[in-house]
């Protein structure tokens, strides 16, 4: 299994709870000597307004292509065992986790800057999109990954508005990130035909 490459990602309909065991269970090996985890739950205000709930929804075929696309960009990065990512869609009530993402590598360097990569490109590029709900009120919200990374999309050098899009990573030591160029030629083409809510590589 030392050059198997185990990488799961799923996406978990309305109403199912994340089961954390399952995937630090995934992700356990006796060659990895660190395993990272990120949680994300539904915090009970924003900006002093009470929230009651968060509602997620996704195209669920082109988000578990791009965050799988995501694990590939991790693992080219550094040297990681294993991958789990996981978002539940629905409505995820106040203490609840809506992510969790756990990746094991020999060295704690490798699985906690992969970690933090990991998450902050699913913010950023996954198509998961959040509703805040209030106790006065809702509000569709867009991560502040998104808005950094479509600003730095939409800069212009003066050229018209196709552009081709290069996404390039850091290197194994340097901190989490992904530096993005933008540059006068043809569009970049998206595919979508997977499909399915799990996906195990």
């Amino acid at each position: 299994m030392a050059t198997e490459e185990k990488t799961l990602v799923e996406i978990l309909e309305e109403n199912n709870l994340i089961d954390l065991a399952k995937y630090v269970n995934y992700v356990s090996a006796s060659q990895a000597g660190a395993i990272a985890t990120f949680s994300g739950t539904t915090r009970d205000t924003f900006e002093g307004k009470t929230v009651v709930e968060l509602r997620y929804e996704a195209y669920v075929p082109m988000a578990i292509r791009q965050m799988k696309s995501i694990c590939s960009s991790a693992r080219s990065s550094w040297d990681i065992h294993s991958i789990a990512v996981v978002h539940r869609l629905g409505t995820v009530p106040v203490g609840e986790m809506s992510v969790f993402i756990a990746v094991s590598a020999v060295h704690r360097a490798d699985a906690l800057d992969a970690c933090k990569f990991l998450i902050d490109e699913l913010k950023a590029s996954v198509p998961i999109w959040k509703k805040e709900v209030y106790s006065n009120g809702e509000v569709w919200k867009e991560n502040s990954e998104f808005m950094d990374r479509k600003l730095e999309l939409g800069k212009t050098n003066g050229s018209c508005c196709r552009r081709n899009v290069k996404v390039e990573t850091h290197g194994t030591k340097s901190c989490c990130g992904a530096k993005v160029k933008v540059a006068d030629g043809a569009a970049a083409e998206i595919s979508t035909s997977d499909a399915g809510t799990e996906e195990t590589i």
